[in-house]
């Protein structure tokens, strides 16, 4: 395990080929090609934006309703669904990566390893591409609409990359893990979308965790409550204490363990993928 754990590094190039190549086929015979990247998020935030400012009016905070949320209801929930959907978008596309890919499978010297990862990191690359239209508007917000509340501190923004890198790494796991099982049991595949839909509602991303219906000792089990409390708390809350930190650390540690032993299932069963696909 451990020696082809090493390995990884080695293979960063063919990685880094195979990420291209899927972003290629994905917009191949668009016309707007990558940029449907960026229109994407900016059409989605756009829409919630016009859906929750004139259809659907939710409480603003006040003596009543010290809990709700003072900002832009749009805004605090692209700050959870971004993040979200490059977490599914990965373990979606990984499930099936070495059943979709089979004929690089059967190769000898081919690492299948690499192909949930690609998935991973195709994904997490649509992720980068929404980031500048979710800063876009948080900084309309901040410097031209005041009232809305949205303030971001620098000494919360340096903690963004550790909250992404620790997604990276949990996802990695994930992808890992299920890739190598729905390779033996096709109905993971089949089973997961309706486990993600569940898993969406019981995570607080289109609700406050300060105000959801869901207990905050109970959230804790949630592993990605952590991932998307830390988004909100860094992007969206005005308090000045990125109070989320401490269970953020306790996150990455348990997620590099995670990592590990899903390589290590991984590892254990590599060499019936042949057979099996």
């Amino acid at each position: 395990m451990w020696h082809n754990l090493g390995q990884l590094l080695r293979y960063r190039g063919l990685i880094q080929s195979l990420v291209a190549r899927d972003l290629k086929a994905r917009y191949r015979g668009s016309v707007l090609g990558f940029f449907w990247s960026f229109i994407n998020p900016l059409l989605l935030l756009i829409v919630y934006s016009v859906v929750f400012t004139f259809f659907i009016k939710r409480p603003g905070a006040d003596a009543a309703h010290p809990d709700q949320l003072k900002g832009p209801y749009a805004v605090f929930m692209f700050c959870g669904l971004l993040p979200w959907t490059w977490f599914t978008t990965a373990l979606l596309e990984a499930a099936g990566s070495l059943i979709v890919s089979g004929n690089l499978i059967k190769k000898v010297l081919f690492p299948a390893e690499v192909l949930p990862i690609v998935s991973v990191l195709s994904s997490m690359v649509h992720f980068v591409f929404g980031l500048p239209i979710l800063a876009a508007f948080l900084l309309y917000y901040e410097f031209i609409d005041p009232s809305a509340f949205i303030q971001l501190h620098a000494a919360e923004l340096v903690w963004f990359p550790v909250v992404v890198l620790v997604q990276l790494i949990f996802t990695t796991g994930l992808a890992l893990l299920l890739s190598s099982l729905t390779v033996h049991y096709r109905d993971i595949k089949d089973l997961l979308g309706n486990f993600l839909t569940f898993w969406f509602f019981l995570t607080p991303i289109i609700y406050s965790y300060r105000s959801g219906p869901i207990p905050i000792h109970w959230l804790n089990f949630n592993p990605f409550f952590h991932l998307a409390a830390s988004y909100q708390e860094i992007l969206y809350f005005p308090e000045n204490a990125f109070g989320h930190w401490a269970w953020l650390l306790a996150m990455g540690g348990a997620s590099i363990v995670f990592f590990l032993c899903a390589y290590w299932v991984f590892d254990r069963l590599r060499d019936s993928f042949a057979e099996a696909v």
